[in-house]
């Protein structure tokens, strides 16, 4: 069943609220990806169990393999189920069709970002669409997240090491985030500051000094884009010092696929998978308490 207008208002305003508390309470919401059901009961889970807000979010791929109206459904009924703060990003999309089509569905958070298709993409480009959302946003209140190019990396497991000095190329800056936080009007800004999409052999470093600076440099919300092999540490920092929304999801991928091998190793004469789901998310639900505690989180559900 479709949310009335009024039902995802009143969603998009606790969303707000949420942004608004992460900022006075220096903790940062977790945003996890999710590809299936089993994910999403795992984050659920975890969500009730430290009375922690979260977000679930999907890309293109996802989008197109969950289809818009029934993530929304899902996401619904498991928070009446398990009684908890939840939201749905729309991550990385790469149209402003695509970031239309989940604000009118009630996605409470949309990540516009046209350099996600388009590598090439100019920053004039970016900024024009960028603000077509925002515009577009404000009907529903959505809350509307950019950045102004491409952002390196995806969301698989990596074997190479991380090129810092190539890296450093593409971070942010705080004059380049006023610019384009002024020039957009955008209610996030995806901050590039170490932090990469996927998991990779060696953790990753982010240069929290520069972060800080992008901080003191605008009044919107800061995220954190590729938190997967981040040091925990690092998390707290950076909600200390004001980041609002972290991405997990390759760590989240990895344990799935990896408990998955392991418990149909151990029952190879099984074949009703479904029995052995629960041992799956259950490794899934570990991962993401664990960067709830991190972030800092836990306790601070509002429901």
């Amino acid at each position: 069943m479709g949310l009335s207008i009024r039902e995802i208002r009143d969603n998009t305003t606790r969303a707000r609220h949420l942004m608004q508390r992460s900022r006075q309470q220096h903790f940062a919401v977790g945003a996890f990806n999710i590809d299936n059901q089993e994910t999403l009961i795992a984050i659920a889970q975890a969500a009730q169990k430290l009375n922690a807000p979260v977000l679930v979010e999907v890309s293109d791929g996802e989008v197109k393999a969950l289809g818009l109206e029934n993530i929304r459904d899902m996401v619904d009924n498991y928070k009446v189920q398990y009684g908890i703060e939840i939201y749905i990003n729309l991550d990385h999309s790469p149209t402003v069709e695509d970031c239309k089509r989940a604000i009118d569905v009630g996605f409470e958070f949309i990540h516009i970002d046209i350099s996600q298709a388009n590598h090439d993409a100019t920053t004039e480009e970016i900024i024009e669409k960028t603000k077509e959302v925002v515009a577009y946003a404000k009907f529903t209140g959505a809350l509307v997240e950019s950045e102004p190019h491409y952002f390196g990396g995806s969301s698989n497991v990596h074997t190479e090491v991380i090129d810092y000095e190539e890296i450093k190329k593409t971070f942010s800056t705080p004059e380049g985030t006023k610019s384009f936080v002024d020039a957009t009007g955008i209610d996030t800004f995806a901050a590039a500051i170490g932090n990469l999409h996927g998991k990779y052999p060696v953790p990753k470093v982010l240069d929290l000094e520069l972060l800080q600076r992008i901080r003191e440099a605008v009044d919107c919300h800061i995220s954190l884009h590729g938190g997967s092999g981040t040091p925990l540490e690092q998390f707290e920092a950076a909600a200390r010092i004001g980041v609002s929304k972290i991405n997990i999801n390759s760590d989240m991928r990895y344990a799935f696929r990896t408990e998955l091998e392991k418990v149909l190793a151990e029952h190879p004469d099984e074949y009703a998978v479904v029995k052995l789901m629960p041992q799956v998310y259950g490794a899934v639900q570990a991962v993401v308490e664990e960067k709830i505690n991190a972030f800092g989180s836990a306790g601070k559900a509002v429901v």
